[in-house]
């Protein structure tokens, strides 16, 4: 059996630029995870392929300098800007004979630092376990078949199989705790429709400021910080607007090419984005990088089911900014769908809450539907919505509905039954929006 080496506070790190689009990654946000991750960078290593290596993802020659390099700066971790292998994992081990982590396990790790809730905690622990489940071979192979003999006989299982049935009840347990958490947060929701708040979601790239400007809103003291994940626990607040109160959510930072496992143990988390009225992506205005930080953004958005609500882009940090002040940017029908701010500095706050205001006075969605017997199943989903006014049935057997629902609840469940509920509407004259 071999030992994992202990990760410690000073670290090299690996970037290497892939002529794929989709595989770069950017080495500042590199840096930046691994600051918040509480370690210190005491060399780089960088390098371009086509493809990664199988054995050491980098070649040969470049592992080969990363094991000088961790010598001479007796570095005691080695972060990799990419996913690894285990495989690729457990061979630079060997080589630099020192702990080696990849993005995913990094992110992972800041993910857990910053977890304050039980919540929190359990979806951290669930997305480490998912990611662990395709390791633990490298731990045991000494394990592989059990020996005979007396007192070395056992149930049968190797100690692989054992853990892995151990890490199989562990995330079993954990869902079932979340399926609980999900269903109060459920309820919440259900109880925000009855009272015909809409719900006002921040998003947005990690480290855009979405706490600050939440903090400002609201005058809340939720913890806002200059580093990456600084929230992961959702938070609401109602916030007073000319036309009446919304609720606003502040909700983890999106990032490029965010782990799988993250975006499925985080799902309650993310309904409150799923399930909001109107988006406000939040952009920092004065990085380089604004509008690649955008598309990945949508594209969570998109993994997600939440890329059809209504956005509002907002504008962040224009103080970093010259010959730029808070306004507001109207489309052609005069619809407000980008401000410019600064939460810091309390710029332009006046101006969102005007947009926002004028966003959400029309949200809520009346319809009239004739719901044929064979689609009945319809009628779960709008119950779960709370969205039934009155209900009653026709001498044929339909089911004649009036419902009240958010907008993108709505265009979401036509999404979702592609197309099919458009047809069940009556008289298309009384579907209106009202405020």
């Amino acid at each position: 059996m071999f030992d994992r080496y202990e990760a410690g506070e000073t670290a090299v790190l690996v970037h290497i630029d892939f002529s794929d689009e989709d595989s770069r990654e950017d080495l500042l946000e590199l840096q930046l995870l691994v600051d918040s991750a509480g370690a210190r960078s005491v060399g780089v290593i960088t390098g371009s392929r086509r493809a990664p290596d199988r054995k050491f993802f980098l070649g040969t020659g470049k592992a080969e300098e990363l094991a000088a390099l961790v010598a001479a700066t007796e570095a005691n971790v080695v972060i990799f800007n990419h996913a690894l292998s285990p495989a690729q994992e457990r061979n630079l081990e060997i080589l630099c004979q020192c702990r080696v982590l990849d993005r995913t396990t990094l992110i992972l790790d800041i993910f857990a630092q910053r977890a304050r809730t039980h919540e929190g905690k359990l979806q951290v622990e669930l997305a480490q376990l998912r990611h662990m489940s395709t390791r633990l071979v490298r731990g045991w192979t000494h394990l592989e078949r059990q020996k005979g003999g007396i007192g070395l006989r056992g149930p049968g299982e190797t100690q692989l199989e054992t853990d892995r049935r151990l890490l199989r009840g562990r995330i079993k347990s954990i869902n079932r705790r979340l399926e609980k958490v999900d269903k109060q947060r459920e309820q919440s929701r259900r109880a925000r429709q009855r009272s015909d708040l809409t719900t006002v979601s921040l998003v947005g790239y990690t480290n855009a400021g979405k706490s600050t400007l939440f903090n400002a809103l609201t005058t809340s003291e939720v913890y806002a910080a200059d580093q990456l994940f600084a929230t992961l626990d959702p938070t609401l607040r109602k916030l007073e607007l000319d036309n009446g109160a919304v609720f606003l959510a502040d909700t983890v930072g999106f990032i490029r090419h965010l782990p799988h496992e993250l975006v499925a143990a985080f799902k309650a988390t993310l309904q409150e984005t799923r399930q909001a009225d109107l988006l406000l992506h939040v952009v920092d205005c004065a990085d380089d990088n604004m509008n690649d930080n955008f598309e990945q953004v949508q594209e969570v958005l998109k993994e997600i089911e939440a890329d059809e609500i209504p956005q509002l882009l907002v504008c962040n940090k224009i103080d970093l900014l010259e010959e730029i002040g808070p306004k507001i940017d109207f489309d052609p029908e005069g619809r407000p769908y980008r401000v410019w701010i600064s939460a810091q500095k309390g710029l332009g706050l006046d101006l969102l809450k005007q947009a926002v205001d004028q966003l959400t006075a029309a949200t809520i969605v009346e319809l009239s539907l004739r719901i044929p017997a064979m689609a009945g199943h319809y009628l779960g989903q709008f119950y779960r919505l709370d969205a039934i006014q009155q209900k009653e049935y026709d001498d044929l057997g339909n089911c004649i509905l009036s419902i009240r629902l958010p907008q993108p609840d709505w265009h979401r469940l036509v999404k979702q039954s592609q197309g099919e509920l458009e047809t069940f509407i009556l008289e298309p004259e009384i579907d209106k929006v009202v405020c």
